[in-house]
């Protein structure tokens, strides 16, 4: 299974728009950061983690050419805005394609793309079939059983997965003690940690490397990543062993 980010930064993305400081000037392609999103692979399937407003871009640069299925996290913006893009990958496939989520993230895709789902289907729509799933009830997908684990985002639930033995969270402030039950003997965890600062919704750099030790995983990888983290080079040079920021195309095998 490989896993390659197509984006580790946070809602604003990184440079952000406007902005002067070291990060945002920086020239190294580092700390340059898409809106969050995974690309999963394995047995000629692909699987996306969220389609936010960078999915296009990152459907063209990584040069893929099928999509076989959608995880979606939660309903922000920053996770869903690229959604009407898949239509490109429903003419070629000539099928419609599965987007897994709660029934509070499909129905907030209904009302964000509301002419998908209209009884009238206009011409060139997407095609988006609806997949409810729910947290700790795991189900099968192209082989391998994925479990969808519930995190708060402040007073939003959110969701994390596992598969096998690799598990993506993002957007995570707290978690609840079968959410931690779930997250044993992991390979790789990947981890949202926002900033340095404080932050009533997102895990900051301490929380996050804490979380990190208490799960144990043998690799982590923090991502969801603003600009107020500090350059990349610098702040990895800060992490202790077995844990790394993730980085924009960054690829991992297991």
């Amino acid at each position: 299974m490989k896993i390659k980010f197509l984006g580790t930064g946070t809602s604003q993305g990184v440079p952000v728009i406007a902005c002067q400081c070291i990060v945002c000037r920086s020239n190294s392609h580092f700390d340059k950061r898409l809106r969050s999103s995974i690309l999963i692979s394995y047995d000629d399937k692909n699987i996306i983690v969220d389609t936010g407003p960078d999915f296009r871009y990152q459907m063209l640069r990584e040069q893929v050419m099928h999509l076989d299925a959608v995880l979606m996290t939660h309903a922000h913006k920053d996770h869903i805005a690229g959604l009407d893009d898949v239509r490109a990958f429903n003419f070629k496939q000539q099928s419609s394609i599965d987007i897994f989520g709660t029934k509070e993230l499909h129905d907030a895709l209904k009302r964000e793309f509301y002419y998908a789902f209209s009884s009238t289907k206009y011409p060139g729509i997407p095609q988006l079939e609806l997949v409810e799933i729910e947290p700790l009830q795991s189900f099968s997908l192209f082989g391998k059983e994925i479990l969808p684990l519930e995190v708060m985002h402040h007073n939003m639930p959110v969701l994390g997965f596992r598969i096998d033995d690799f598990a993506y969270i993002t957007d995570a402030k707290t978690f609840s003690t079968d959410t931690k039950e779930k997250l044993t003997g992991l390979k790789v965890l990947v981890i949202n940690a926002l900033q340095k600062e404080s932050h009533i919704s997102h895990m900051n750099l301490d929380e996050a490397i804490s979380f990190a030790r208490e799960i144990g995983a043998e690799q982590t990888y923090l991502t969801h990543i603003g600009h107020r983290m500090g350059l990349h080079a610098l702040v990895s040079s800060e992490l202790p062993e077995q844990i790394a920021l993730a980085y924009d195309q960054l690829e991992i095998y297991l």
